[in-house]
């Protein structure tokens, strides 16, 4: 799998507790008296439950939702108030894990209890979580044939969740709807994104979706390329020698020959070779996973979308930015898996009239609170943001950093505004 995340056993049982709370908030289903009352109300969703992809089968797309803290500081009103919604990498692991392990309101700390959430990107915006594709975390698939093997038909999914969604409110249907996520998202958050626009070019203005732009975090958006990294960059920061280079080369070379023949599952297994040995030479990267009864990644989904892991949405991506759709890439500077060397790779490539002139952006200091958090350089309708001293989970490793980045780019301020610099107060900044 492209992504699980370093959670314990204790610390997933939690997380069960937590996620079946919040089960109980939507469906009003039975629940366990020590589940009821480990969870603050105050921490549940204002909305939650199953967004129905496929009335016949009843497969459907599990959801939380999470209204803006401080929705009046960005907009005149609820209306306009900006929606993030987070999808979650894997291939199949659950955006529960973003929720409350990472960006949510509420985050399980340390000693295995909830705390209010200092980073969370719900500050200023909307936020929706969607456990995507179905037969992921809660989501259901009525059976392992109707999974998505393929980015279009994730999308298509993903498509008819939102409209779903945006019809629960009417003051939904106006608001800038921004899609986000991490690592393997790197490959739904173009497809859905790709499948919204087309999609609004054969529906009257007022029946379409109202994209505001995507994210990617730490993304494999185009595998070919960025699997050919790992070793130059290992190199460079100093984490191996020569000889492992020269090894995990080798290793590459085999993935990226298995893409050119189009044998995507024998690819797939290659890239994991290349993971697994950059894993034993540095001791770094290692993203175990744990599973109790509630799967936080699925090995059904996994295995479904085996054979499009290796596969390409570059041509997503510049499809996006040539509509003029915002488009901010940003990784942790530490990442060994889908990180600064690996996204700039592929960006290099794309065939877009300003890649040029992003190239030959000047990349501005970004600072919050006085303080060096990355680097961030933009033309147009393409942003690029490099978070210090974080790895694979940004918002986890940066909270706040990130929480100021997300906020700054959707409202084009700061170093996403072409200064050099800036200094945010984190209490009820603007």
């Amino acid at each position: 799998m492209e992504y699980s995340p370093p959670l314990f056993p204790k610390l997933l049982f939690l997380l069960i507790i937590i996620i079946a709370a919040v089960l109980h908030h939507s469906t009003a289903r039975p629940l366990p008296l020590f589940a009821a009352t480990s969870y603050p109300k105050q921490a549940l969703p204002i909305k939650s439950g199953y967004l129905t992809v496929n009335p016949t089968t009843g497969s459907s797309i599990f959801y939380t939702f999470y209204e803006a803290q401080n929705p009046h500081k960005n907009a005149s009103k609820i209306s306009q108030t900006p929606i993030l919604i987070w999808l979650q990498g894997g291939p199949g692991c659950s955006s529960m894990i973003a929720n409350l392990y990472e960006l949510g309101p509420w985050i399980v700390n340390q000693n295995l209890s909830l705390e209010p959430n200092s980073g969370s990107w719900n500050n200023l915006f909307g936020l929706l979580f969607l456990d995507n594709p179905i037969g992921t975390g809660f989501s259901i698939a009525a059976s392992p044939q109707e999974i998505p093997r393929n980015q279009n038909d994730v999308a298509k999914h993903l498509y008819i969740a939102i409209k779903e969604f945006i019809a629960l409110d009417e003051s939904f249907k106006t608001r800038p709807i921004y899609i986000t996520g991490e690592s393997y998202a790197g490959k739904y958050i173009p497809a859905i994104g790709y499948h919204i626009l087309t999609e609004n070019q054969c529906l009257p203005r007022g029946k379409r979706v109202n994209l505001g732009g995507v994210a990617i975090g730490n993304g494999l958006t185009d595998p070919e390329i960025q699997v050919a990294t790992h070793g130059v960059n290992a190199y460079n920061l100093g984490l191996i020698n020569e000889k492992q280079k020269a090894l995990l080369e080798e290793l590459q070379f085999e993935a990226v020959g298995f893409v050119k023949s189009g044998n995507w599952s024998e690819a797939t297994n290659a890239r994991t070779n290349v993971l697994n040995a950059l894993t034993n030479m540095t001791g770094l990267a290692t993203l175990g996973s744990e599973s109790l009864v509630f799967e936080v990644c699925s090995d059904v989904v996994g295995d479904a979308l085996k054979d499009d892991v290796m596969k390409s949405v570059r041509y997503m991506v510049e499809f996006l930015v040539k509509k003029s759709v915002k488009v901010l890439l940003y990784q942790g500077q530490c990442d060994l898996r889908d990180g600064v060397v690996s996204t700039l790779a592929w960006v290099k490539k794309m065939e877009w009239e300003g890649i040029e002139r992003f190239l030959k952006a000047e990349r501005k200091v970004w600072r919050v609170d006085g303080k060096l958090a990355g680097y961030v350089q933009r033309w147009e309708s393409l942003s690029h943001a490099v978070v210090m001293n974080a790895g694979h989970l940004v918002p986890t490793d940066q909270g706040v950093n990130s929480q100021v980045m997300i906020q700054d780019w959707v409202l084009e301020r700061g170093s996403f505004a072409g200064e050099e610099t800036q200094d945010i107060q984190l209490k009820g900044s603007v």
